[in-house]
């Protein structure tokens, strides 16, 4: 998954608004418990840091783009350009906002989970989001296209066999006027909620549905680290 391209053409996709309200519900369910530190797991550009370090919480970036990293670390966030089973040191909390666990399959997902519950305090909490099976088969399946004075974006969405399959084109103007044209496709898994409920070193304590695009397309997962 080319995670750079879709870095580049994120400001396209028109997801700022349902990012903030993302924003907003974490910090309020961090809000509820004592959290004096916080791993943000793909912290992209760093807005849920920022605000996090505005309530005087410490927070750490980690993200798997270089774009992001660097665009994170020009706002004088601390991120690195890492894997989350490379991480040392422990928290009070992590998060892995807007769809991270979909971008896995079933065994990345279990590698990333017991990652995560390693970089935990005792009772430590993960907070998370899923895509609902609503969410991706009648939400998130389609076709669009965006652009700006420099950039004409194309995305077509397909899900099928638990799997959503999104081809991102982007084609970008050059000093000459001539366009280059860089195109992959990012793959998403439907994890049924059930999935989440036996696991070794994390206990699910709360979900709930919510609704960017569409009636409860997402779900806020939260674990506590047993």
């Amino acid at each position: 998954m080319n995670l750079d391209l879709y870095a580049r053409c994120e400001h396209l996709l028109g997801i700022e608004d349902v990012t903030e309200f993302l924003h907003d519900s974490y910090a309020q369910t961090l809000s509820a418990y004592e959290v004096g530190s916080v791993l943000d797991i793909g912290c992209g550009r760093g807005g849920l840091m920022e605000r996090m370090e505005q309530e005087g919480i410490k927070s750490k970036g980690i993200d798997l783009s270089g774009v992001m990293v660097d665009a994170a670390r020009e706002k004088g966030l601390d991120v690195e350009h890492k894997d989350i089973c490379e991480v040392e040191g422990q928290f009070d909390a992590a998060v892995a906002v807007f769809d991270v666990l979909n971008f896995m399959d079933h065994d990345a997902l279990e590698r990333f989970l017991a990652c995560v519950a390693k970089v935990l305090k005792p009772d430590g909490l993960f907070i998370a989001d899923i895509n609902t099976l609503h969410g991706f088969a009648n939400v998130a399946e389609g076709t669009m296209n965006a652009e700006d004075d420099e950039h004409f974006l194309s995305v077509d969405a397909v899900y099928s066999d638990d799997e959503l399959r999104t081809i991102f084109t982007l084609f970008t103007q050059q000093d000459d006027g001539r366009f280059t044209k860089e195109q992959d496709m990012i793959t998403q898994y439907f994890h049924p909620l059930k999935s989440f409920r036996k696991k070794s070193a994390l206990k699910l304590i709360k979900n709930e549905n919510i609704s960017l695009y569409d009636t409860k397309d997402k779900t806020l997962l939260v674990f506590k680290r047993v």
